[in-house]
Parts: C-alpha cells; structure tokens; sequence
C-alpha cells in the first residue's frame, strides 16, 4: 500500500463498537494481522455509524481502552456527536488519536470557538503531540455549504488551539 503511494493506512471498524464481546475474543488478532507488515502510520477508526443512519448512539465505547494494545499507531474516534468524555483518552497513553469535533450527525455548523472547547477538553488527558483534530467521520450526508463551514470551523478552532499551546 505505501508503495502505491498511501501514506495512511486505516482500517474502518464498526463491529467492534456494536459487538464487544465477539471484538474480545477477535479484534486485536484481526487487526495485527490486517496491519502486519504496513510500514509507516496506520490508523482504526472506531466508527458508530454514519450520525444521519444511526440515531441513537452510546456517550462512549464498549470497546476502545483494549485497542492500546492493537498494532496500529493510532486511532479515529466519534467524540463530538455521542458526547463522548474525553478522560477515555487517558487509557490510550501510546496512541495517536484523530479526536473527532465535528458532529455530523447535525447541520448545524460549530463555530471554531466550540471546536478549540472540544479540542480544550482532549488535550486535558492526551498531550498535544498525540492528538489530531478531525471530523466524527464522513460528512458524506452533509450538503457540500455545510460540510465546507463544518470543516472551517474545524480548522479555525485547532488553530486557536494551536496558538494557545505556543503562548
């Protein structure tokens, strides 16, 4: 894959969310064997589903501490849309995490002042070095002036962040 050019390697998961007892017996095996031999950043998203399909979601992980001990370097989590308590990032304390603060399951667009507050609440149990601003997940079901405006918001909120961080 990174010979083709991909500089990322991430495998999207939603059954370990919805099925955590079977994600026990198989997940880390599954995803060691997956990535085994991927030189370079590779990522699992912990997918909930897409916000506009699945309606009503969990306020956390049933299966997320337990991925520390996967092979890939980092990890994509919903944070945004389910409300998800950022202190779960303390049990993740070799990962890279993509945070995502960018609900997609509304049409609403955040300003990038509730952006740097989302991204505020991470870096209270993650260190900035490990953490990555990102949307939930797709924005595939978002009209294109919204997923723009969510996307700049996303932007102007790490960079209030980022000055933050360097003042």
């Amino acid at each position: 894959m990174k010979a083709a050019g991909a500089d990322v390697v991430q495998l999207d998961e939603p059954h370990m969310q919805a099925h955590p007892r079977q994600a026990t017996e198989f997940a880390l095996a599954g995803i060691d064997r997956a990535l085994d031999g991927i030189e370079g950043s590779t990522l699992v998203h912990m997918c909930f589903g897409y916000a506009y399909v699945v309606s009503e979601k969990p306020s956390g992980y049933s299966f997320l501490p337990e991925l520390e001990q996967c092979a890939a370097g980092g990890l994509s989590v919903e944070a945004a849309e389910p409300g998800l308590d950022p202190a779960i990032l303390e049990k993740l304390p070799t990962k890279q995490v993509l945070f995502g603060v960018i609900d997609l399951g509304s049409e609403q667009v955040e300003t990038a002042e509730i952006v740097a507050e989302r991204l505020r609440g991470a870096l209270r149990h993650i260190a900035p070095e490990r953490l990555v601003a990102a949307p939930d997940c797709g924005m595939k079901y978002l009209p294109r002036d919204v997923a723009f405006g969510k996307l700049r918001a996303l932007v102007d909120g790490a960079a209030i962040v980022r000055r933050e961080l360097v003042a």
